[in-house]
Order: structure tokens, then sequence, then C-alpha cells
């Protein structure tokens, strides 16, 4: 009879264990799987603007209009990665608010698209101004502006800049792994300079 009430207690010690630690994991499986909904990132717009030149055929700038998916709670930009491949292969491209970041530290601003440096987007608000790590956070208020610079792979290189005909595909990972793929496709002709066209 002891010998049974030992077998009893030991097999219920066990299943309580088992029982807390697989509640333990289900509550952190439920709680990825929130984050994965409510840090989701919309795009709601992408557009080139047409380089100001006597034959427009590529792209100065590439703009992707973002937003926090609806109930989304804050989402850092700053930390928000971007899988990107285009014409020149394919590149995963981080935040940057410095000219100079993938070369040193000297912390010069930005000024323009073409600053942005190899293997980075930056953010704009809806200004047009390029915002800090600090200040690239959506929330409910909030929708700001991926910028890319379109010479840059995977978008181009040193002999070619994205331009008429070439197409690109972005997978927008936030900081909780939520993924929205966007597809970029430029017309196939080009009409005026300094023209924003939908991609």
């Amino acid at each position: 009879f002891i010998a049974m009430v030992l077998v009893a207690a030991i097999a219920a010690g066990v299943l309580i264990n088992t029982a807390g630690f697989l509640q333990s994991q289900a509550e952190a499986t439920g709680q990825e799987s929130t984050d994965l909904v409510s840090e989701r990132i919309d795009a709601t717009s992408t557009v080139g603007i047409v380089e100001s030149t006597s034959n427009p055929s590529n792209l100065s700038e590439i703009r992707v209009g973002v937003a926090g998916a609806a109930g989304a709670d804050q989402i850092d930009l700053s930390q928000t990665t971007i899988q990107a491949v285009g014409p020149n292969g394919q590149e995963n491209l981080v935040f940057t608010d410095d000219q100079d970041a993938a070369v040193d530290s000297s912390g010069t601003d930005l000024s323009a698209v073409s600053d942005i440096p190899e293997g980075t987007y930056a953010v704009q608000n809806s200004s047009g101004a390029f915002v800090s790590a600090e200040e690239a956070v959506l929330n409910e208020d909030n929708r700001f502006t991926l910028v890319f610079n379109p010479t840059e792979e995977p978008f181009g290189d040193d002999s070619s800049t994205f331009g008429e005909s070439d197409a690109s595909s972005l997978d927008i990972v936030s900081p909780a792994g939520a993924t929205t793929t966007v597809e970029l496709r430029a017309p196939d002709l080009f009409s005026n300079q300094g023209e924003a066209v939908r991609l």
C-alpha cells in the first residue's frame, strides 16, 4: 500500500511539472503569435521619383509608405529589417539616419536620398524630413515613408540605376518577426522629369 501511494505521488508530481511546462510553453507561443499580429507593418503606397534629367529613364528615389496594421502596437522602424531582391542581387537592408553609417561614425546627417549608403534604408516623416532612430516609431498617429537609394544594390550598382521596366521585391520584417511583402515594378516608360510614378 505504501509503495502504491509513493508511486502515485511521484506520478502526480511528474504530471504537475509537465502541465506547468506545457502551460508556460503555450503562453510563450501565444505571446509570439500575438506579437506577429500586433507588430505587422502595412505598405500604404509604393512610388518612384523620376530623375530630373534631359533623358529621364531612371529613378532618383524609391518610396514605400508604411503604417501599423489595425490594432498594432508601437513598431520601431529602426529595428526593422528589409530583405530586398532587385535587378542587382539581394541585400538585407537596415535603418540609417547617417550618410556615413556604412563607412565610419562621423555622424553626418542625411540630406538627400543619394546620401543613403549601400545596405541601408532611411525613414522620412509626413513633412519629408529624415528622422532619427528615436523618432522612427510607428503608432496609431504616425505614418512614415521608407526611402531607398535606387543607385545602390540590390536596386542599382556602379553602372546602372533602378529604372524603366525594372522590378524588385521587399520583405519588411518587423522586430517581432511579422513579414510584409511588397512588389515593386517600374512602368515601361517614364514621361516627365521629376514625376512620381506608381511602382
